[in-house]
């Protein structure tokens, strides 16, 4: 195919200016490639001086499909300008239409990214009193989501539109838009929800990035959150994977929709006989010796009692979940450890009331006995 075009255009050239024509080509071909490289040289060095995180992402994030764009605007220009009109020299500005869909639909995804972590470099989900970051987050990744999609299928439809029997068969469709939007909107009911579900989540964020949540009796944290889907990172590193319009239409419970602190609970049943202020001076002492209380709720109340036992429960608070866990089961080894080993009588216990026994068994045995005769 190159041997012919060559030909083609030495053929076309009589004069003998074919020779110019490879020269100016190679010239464009150069040009561009140096201008590219001068640009992107420019900005290394200046990147290597700056902090500023555009400089330094603009050299990883566009070079390549700017080198791609540039390249083949070149090669269009000298195909239009220089090759003779056949068979494949059309196939070919067909080809490099499509390269520059292509490389600009790479270059814009590549700008959104770019926009996305230089607006998120201010933000750390790493920090303890995190709830804004994770509010950008959520909004940025899901926006940058949508952006991305909506950015590919326009790039499929131009890209479609350059073949001539697929821009007829879109006419035609035109002509049919009714029939085929309910047939499409049938097929795609479900996809169509997950992805206004998406929006949905985005604006209403009913879910953030590392949002600690129950769903489907599950404790786990919101590690993904799709157009279509989200996933949900359980506490043993298993994943639940679950549609977008799950968090629409289902109630599920979020522990960190407005702060991470939480309150945790331990429930301790006792006999009776319990010191219930000795076990409150426990308390106290387990919570401020442990690193994951947070020293704003330490509370001990009675909460219910039966015939046998008392229930206790124990309340206190910590930063956020993973915490609060772990603050629970150490203060529930503490109590029950200090009760065994202050008072154990204070521990469950049945009772036998022996003295009534006694007399209702003296009683029996009375009326089971013969009368004496007289």
């Amino acid at each position: 195919m190159f041997e012919e075009l060559v030909n083609d255009i030495i053929n076309q050239n009589d004069s003998g200016n074919w020779q110019s024509t490879v020269i100016i080509s190679v010239l464009i071909l150069a040009g561009s490639l140096a201008i590219h490289s001068i640009s992107f040289q420019i900005l290394k060095r200046i990147s290597k001086k700056s902090d500023k995180l555009l400089l330094k992402h603009v050299w990883g994030k566009l070079k390549n499909p700017s080198l791609g764009f540039i390249l083949s605007i070149a090669l269009s220009v000298i195909l239009f300008a220089f090759a003779p009109e056949n068979r494949l020299v059309d196939i070919a500005m067909h080809l490099l239409k499509l390269s520059i869909i292509f490389f600009i639909t790479w270059l814009i995804i590549r700008v959104i990214k770019l926009g996305q972590d230089i607006v998120l470099q201010r933000f750390d989900i790493g920090e303890k009193d995190n709830l804004k970051a994770r509010r950008v987050i959520t909004q940025f990744e899901i926006i940058e989501r949508i952006l991305i999609f909506i950015v590919i299928v326009i790039a499929l439809a131009v890209a479609l539109m350059t073949f001539e029997q697929i821009r007829k068969i879109g006419v035609s469709l035109f002509a049919s838009a009714g029939v085929a939007g309910i047939i499409l909107g049938f097929a795609a009911q479900k996809l169509i929800g997950n992805v206004l579900a998406g929006f949905q989540i985005a604006i209403a964020q009913p879910i953030r990035i590392e949002d600690v949540v129950i769903v489907e009796k599950e404790w786990g944290w919101i590690e993904e959150i799709n157009l279509t889907y989200v996933v949900v990172r359980i506490w043993d590193k298993r994943r639940l994977i679950l549609p977008t319009t799950y968090f629409i239409e289902q109630p599920f419970q979020n522990w960190t929709r407005v702060s991470a602190d939480i309150l945790g609970t331990v429930f301790i049943y006792t006999d009776y006989t319990v010191p219930i202020d000795k076990l409150r001076e426990e308390l106290t002492r387990v919570l401020q010796s442990d690193k994951n209380w947070d020293g704003k709720v330490n509370v001990l109340q009675v909460t219910d009692s039966t015939e046998k036992t008392m229930e206790i429960r124990a309340l206190m608070s910590s930063d956020d979940s993973p915490s609060a866990w772990d603050l629970r089961v150490n203060v529930r080894e503490k109590l029950i450890d200090f009760l065994q080993k202050n008072y154990p009588e204070s521990l469950p216990k049945s009772r036998i009331d022996i003295a009534q026994h006694m007399d209702n068994a003296d009683s029996i045995y009375r009326e089971s006995q013969p009368l004496e005769e007289n």
